[in-house]
């Protein structure tokens, strides 16, 4: 909990600058008109682009049909009344609308190991269990305040709260859709939530760029 707090106050102000550049030699593009797509946080320099080789399949972890349900059920195509579901576009859209402008975190929504395993590039890791309420989870009341919501009078204020787009790993994983649930329960409000609900499993299946964060401090 401590790795993972640190991890998202390191990270959290630190936005990413959408640079151009000219297309390199490319067969495979994430759309006609756009071969790749650039961005930094702080120092670091992401490019997000397709596995340019065509004969390709998907990570093996990722290619096993049938889970147990419960706990791994398909979930519905919405997350919570008035929640954006999105998709890759949409996710690339939020990068650069919001993650570059300040105004709002691609959040990874899995447990910290699946998290440091790949992510998306630009994506902190908040827990979905970090959103719980109750006196066992004493880290919901500093992450709401660095994500701009405030207490007034016992209650949380999410006027200038920040936009968030969740995800975790795919359509049958109830990480994200949990932590958006709790979020919606505390007064998030949902016009400020989003849901990618094709997560890594989706992401991964298009071929589309995985980072491998540093361990902070490790």
């Amino acid at each position: 909990m401590k790795l993972v707090l640190a991890s998202f106050l390191a990270v959290v102000f630190s936005f990413p600058v959408f640079v151009q550049r000219h297309a390199s030699a490319q067969e495979v593009f994430i759309t006609p008109d756009m071969p790749f797509f650039e961005f930094e946080i702080g120092d670091s320099f992401h490019v997000i682009e397709r596995d340019q080789n065509t004969e390709a399949t998907i990570d093996p972890a990722f290619a096993k049909t049938s889970r147990p349900c419960p706990p791994f059920c398909v979930h519905p195509i919405s997350a919570g009344e008035g929640v954006e579901t999105v998709g890759e576009l949409e996710v690339l859209e939020f990068l650069r609308d919001h993650v570059e402008t300040g105004t709002g975190h691609l959040v990874d929504s899995r447990l910290e190991s699946w998290y440091q395993a790949g992510t998306i590039p630009g994506a902190i890791n908040l827990p979905f269990n970090l959103f719980e309420q109750g006196e066992l989870n004493p880290f919901l009341e500093p992450i709401l305040g660095q994500l701009g919501a405030r207490k007034v009078d016992g209650q949380w204020n999410f006027d200038n709260a920040a936009e968030l787009c969740l995800f975790c790993n795919g359509p049958w994983c109830d990480q994200s859709p949990r932590a958006i649930r709790n979020l919606l329960s505390l007064g998030y409000p949902p016009e400020k939530l989003r849901y990618y609900r094709g997560g890594i499993q989706v992401w991964k299946l298009l071929g589309l760029t995985i980072s491998v964060p540093q361990n902070v401090g490790g």
